[in-house]
């Protein structure tokens, strides 16, 4: 079973015939470790899903600071939305953190789909209110948790993950030192 498939299949009902024409409004594409997808000061046209692979959004700040903002690995959707839905320049940067293969959909492919498969505008709707809601709850745990409770969010979050990104990269996701995030799992691994 196509991995989209699956996914979309998990929440709404789709035909395979409805599927196969979906599939014509994306690219497939294989993208390199390393290799950035967008740039900030762009503009964006596309989001991803990830079939596989691992990538990160972030951005930089003026003293060249890097602050992760997502992770994306199999099954999850990637772009700089704001930039994607309103039109305005990319402040982010989403780069492959490993090979990957993408299907990526552009935002005008994207309306002529909710035309021709209405039940996928439901779909994408579903997505984007999840999504909502999962950083707002990051917002607010960045207000008022610990940075160690921050992390065993994280862990909830992304199981697995560890292996496949970089200690600073975690570390500018939480928003603390790779030396602090080098603190908790020592912490963690003594308690265990």
């Amino acid at each position: 079973m196509h991995p989209l498939f699956a996914h979309i299949s998990q929440e709404v009902a789709i035909t395979p015939d409805d599927f196969n024409q979906t599939l014509h409004y994306f690219d497939h594409i294989h993208c390199k470790k390393k290799q950035l997808m967008i740039r900030a000061g762009e503009s964006v046209s596309r989001q991803y899903f990830v079939i596989k692979g691992c990538l990160r959004s972030f951005l930089i700040d003026d003293h060249d600071r890097e602050y992760t903002v997502q992770f994306g690995i199999e099954n999850w959707w990637m772009s700089d939305f704001t930039a994607y839905f309103t039109g305005a320049k990319s402040i982010l940067y989403l780069e492959c953190i490993e090979n990957c293969e993408l299907l990526a959909i552009s935002k005008s492919s994207m309306d002529k789909l909710y035309t021709y498969v209405p039940t996928l505008e439901h779909f994408f709707r579903q997505k984007l209110e999840r999504a909502f809601v999962s950083f707002q709850k990051r917002i607010i745990s960045n207000l008022h948790k610990s940075a160690e409770e921050r992390y065993y969010d994280f862990l909830a979050q992304y199981p697995d993950i560890e292996q496949r990104v970089r200690n600073y990269q975690i570390a500018s996701y939480l928003g603390i030192t790779p030396e602090s995030l080098s603190r908790i799992r020592t912490g963690r691994t003594q308690k265990g």
